[in-house]
């Protein structure tokens, strides 16, 4: 029999300048984190809430909407909306850098030579075009714009399509900084405030300059954080499928590398193993496989990290880009003592920008800058100033509105023509498409002969390959090469699944 929906002790103020849908999410997630809704309790229904709180019904369907997707809500065909079996947990304290007292951690920051293999950037790529697959040599000519062939691999955005004049205007400003001889670790602290800002509007996160250092971009983040945390001997998780570079990054740092598994919705917490000191996760949208880490999984995972001593460092790959509803808040907002959370613009505005961040406790900040110095680790301070230009000008913001409207163009034309088959199309610049095995090999032969070039699953994995399939990249294609691009792809996959 159908649970009667519980009365919701929320309200709304229609004179905050706060939207009231998101005044209404923000409540609603307040009494599921304090107990005041249980795992399993049923809401009122969009209709019976409205009325409630003489508000649109649009508002609730819309804040219902949001909260579905963070996982809060489970929804029950023919039944009603319930709350989601959430395991609330105490935030910790902040994890304790080696040398500091910490009995399971090894000595204090190792010297060192940057880390070989990455990027001078330090941005996702490995020597190649992030996310790139080694794949088929020598392009073809048929294909997209003048001949060239229809590049569907992930990993970059479009670069091609930019506000000039704020461009400019960003660069002029960052040639009135004279040149430093002692740049600050930390990073230029004017950047630090503004990113500061953008992470507490656009991540639901509360960090002030204190909390961030400006990086070179993930790759370069996630070294710095490997030299301070981890010793020959310590383990590091890594998903599997996932992000090749990260594997490479902790191995450079004697780590043994231990493959966690992922399914469509993130990192499985329930076979995650003890004795890991940092497990490297994505989970605002997992690469490769897609999926968002919904809020009962987050928890779990908090919960496993506070349980064995672990270090989360929650890469924030593909953020930015959300097409269902609102970007979902960052794992690190729920417990900032256990999480590191790395980001970078090298997705949302260039590679060749060379900008990233890094937030993490006070404490924890100071050893991954002791770190930096003793490897003479810098950003760029003129490309530093011209970002904090155009984060406190705006630039980013609406170059970040514009990019998410053209990016789910394109994303619909790719699940328009391969439809139910898509997953993890909710959010960033790829999609995965799961496959036989058999088929690929082939597939990817006869797509680049055909003039688009595909990139796989196989060489995601850490060891054996569970996952069989494609990953289409949509960020650095034209509208009219992916639609043309696609139709080679569905084409393909029908002749051999057919056969």
């Amino acid at each position: 029999m159908p649970r009667i929906p519980v009365d919701l002790p929320v309200s709304v103020d229609r004179a905050a300048p706060m939207a009231l849908t998101v005044q209404l999410g923000d409540r609603l997630r307040t009494a599921m984190r304090d107990g005041t809704l249980k795992s399993g309790e049923r809401l009122p229904s969009t209709r019976a809430l409205a009325r409630q709180l003489s508000i649109s019904r649009t508002v609730v369907t819309e804040a219902y909407q949001q909260l579905y997707a963070e996982g809060w809500l489970d929804g029950r065909h023919g039944s009603g909306t319930y709350v989601a079996d959430l395991v609330i947990h105490t935030p910790s304290a902040a994890p304790r850098p080696p040398g500091s007292g910490d009995t399971a951690s090894g000595p204090g920051p190792a010297d060192g030579s940057a880390l070989p293999g990455l990027s001078s950037s330090g941005r996702r790529g490995e020597g190649v075009r992030p996310g790139r697959p080694d794949g088929p040599a020598g392009a073809p000519a048929a294909g997209g714009r003048g001949g060239q062939p229809v590049d569907l691999r992930p990993g970059q955005p479009w670069v091609r399509d930019y506000d000039q004049a704020a461009w400019r205007r960003a660069w002029r400003r960052a040639a009135d900084l004279p040149p430093g001889d002692s740049p600050d670790p930390y990073g230029l602290p004017a950047l630090r405030e503004a990113l500061a800002v953008h992470l507490r509007r656009t991540r639901a996160i509360a960090v002030g300059p204190e909390n961030i250092m400006v990086t070179r971009g993930t790759g370069n983040g996630l070294d710095l954080v490997a030299a301070t945390l981890l010793r020959p001997g310590h383990r590091a998780g890594v998903e599997d499928p996932g992000y090749r570079v990260a594997r490479h990054v902790f191995a450079a740092r004697g780590a043994e590398i231990v493959p966690c598994p992922v399914d469509e919705d993130g990192v499985v917490v329930d076979r995650l193993p003890d004795g890991l000191r940092v497990l490297y996760t994505t989970p605002a949208h997992q690469y490769p496989l897609g999926g968002r880490l919904p809020v009962p999984r987050r928890e779990r995972l908090l919960d496993w990290a506070r349980r064995t001593g672990a270090i989360i460092v929650e890469d924030d790959y593909d953020a930015e880009f959300r097409y269902d509803v609102a970007p979902l808040p960052a794992l690190h907002g729920l417990d900032p003592g256990r999480v590191v959370l790395l980001g970078t613009l090298s997705k949302s505005l260039a590679p060749d920008i060379g900008v990233g961040w890094l937030v993490a406790p006070p404490d924890l900040l100071a050893a991954v800058a002791a770190t930096r110095a003793r490897l003479s680790d810098r950003t760029s301070g003129p490309a530093q100033q011209a970002v904090a230009v155009m984060l406190e000008g705006g630039d980013l913001d609406r170059h970040l509105r514009r990019m998410r409207l053209e990016y789910a163009r394109r994303r619909a034309a790719i699940v328009d023509v391969l439809g139910p088959r898509v997953m993890g199309d909710t959010a960033g610049l790829h999609v995965m498409i799961e496959l036989p095995a058999g088929i690929i090999p082939s597939l990817l032969t006869e797509a680049a002969e055909r003039g688009v070039l595909l990139d796989s699953t196989a060489r995601h994995h850490h060891g054996e390959v569970r996952r069989h399939g494609l990953v289409i990249g949509y960020g650095s294609a034209s509208l009219a090469d992916v639609r043309r691009g696609i139709t080679v792809i569905a084409d393909l996959i029908g002749s051999r699944l057919a056969n």
